[in-house]
């Protein structure tokens, strides 16, 4: 068996590179038991039932009038949020493709795809029919997106079954984070227990990769770890290619919906701290320098959300001041 044997010291690391094809073999029974333990927690729903038909009217094709923008009561906020989400999830063939090329279709591994498949689909759907019936956004913008988005598609570059594993764990918790807080600033309980619905599934797929990649730490540390670090400083959401994807982005960070704090305290941290990461002290060699890598990036994340904190306040005490000054002028007038 290629598990790592320890030495003299106890510390384990050095070993032979597993391909992808041993990693995929060794660690079948963990996805066996991660997709056995996703379908007893897992809840069937229906993207229909969170969806209030009854505010929904014909656009302009059908005899009815088409999108204009008094037609939306979201905030610029939680419309940024809920484009962003919707975009981010849309993009399913592309990661179908990436997670089908680096696992595989066979077995446990095949059943996971497919059913993650299945299961973020719902997402888009719910999603796209909020916003539609409910007239949130612009549905010719928003199809426009789709379009650019999907024929851009995704190909972030993880091209191997740890590098995959490494950024989906991050990704899906990212994503569950994100959707939590967009329910925060909608305005609709209706939204609220849609976002929440779709966070839960986030948070379950997560699970799924993230304890694949426990079970890969202890067989292949040294790669395991390799993937974590190439992955943390080199993250970015499905969405970046996007236009307007920056503007977006920092308009979300500035209301609190993921920022480098978020990401850091809500995302890096707990999946390291679930793999006793920090307190391991029997690694060695490559697997010890990648740990002590992983820790000291985390570090520097700290540092950059502190700096992205004072930025962010300093904006918003001018944006407080010139209201102040706006209605003040008013109040003259």
């Amino acid at each position: 068996m290629p598990y790592p044997k320890a030495a003299p010291d106890g510390t384990i690391g050095a070993m032979t590179d597993l391909t992808d094809l041993e990693l995929l073999h060794e660690l079948a029974g963990t996805a066996e038991t991660e997709v056995d333990r996703h379908l007893r927690h897992a809840v069937d729903w229906h993207p229909h039932d969170y969806v209030p038909w009854s505010r929904g009217q014909d656009f302009a094709a059908l005899g009815g009038r088409d999108f204009e923008e008094s037609d939306s009561d979201l905030s610029p906020v939680a419309r940024a949020a809920l484009v962003m989400n919707l975009l981010t999830e849309d993009n399913l063939p592309s990661y179908h493709r990436e997670i089908a090329e680096n696992f595989s279709l066979d077995g446990a591994w095949g059943y996971w795809v497919h059913r993650w498949t299945a299961e973020e689909a719902r997402h888009s759907i719910v999603l796209r029919d909020y916003l539609t019936v409910t007239r949130g956004v612009d549905p010719v913008e928003l199809e426009d997106l789709r379009m650019t988005q999907m024929q851009h598609g995704f190909a972030p570059g993880m091209n191997s079954m740890l590098l995959s594993v490494s950024y989906v764990t991050f990704q899906e918790l990212a994503t569950r984070i994100s959707h939590r807080n967009t329910a925060a600033v909608c305005d609709d309980p209706i939204a609220e227990r849609m976002l929440g619905r779709v966070a839960a599934d986030e948070n379950l797929h997560m699970l799924f990769y993230r304890n694949i990649l426990s079970a890969a730490i202890e067989l292949a540390p040294e790669q395991a770890l390799a993937a974590v670090y190439t992955v943390l400083t080199n993250f970015a959401m499905p969405g970046s290619a996007l236009p307007h994807f920056r503007r977006d982005a920092v308009l979300m960070a500035k209301h609190g919906i993921y920022d480098l704090r978020q990401h850091r305290d809500a995302v890096v941290l707990p999946v390291l701290r679930t793999w006793k990461l920090f307190d391991r002290t029997d690694l060695g060699g490559e697997a010890a320098r990648m740990r002590d890598l992983i820790c000291s990036f985390a570090d520097e994340l700290d540092a950059k959300a502190i700096r992205f904190e004072e930025s962010r306040d300093r904006a918003l005490a001018r944006d407080a001041a010139r209201r102040e000054r706006a209605v003040a002028g008013t109040a003259v007038r």
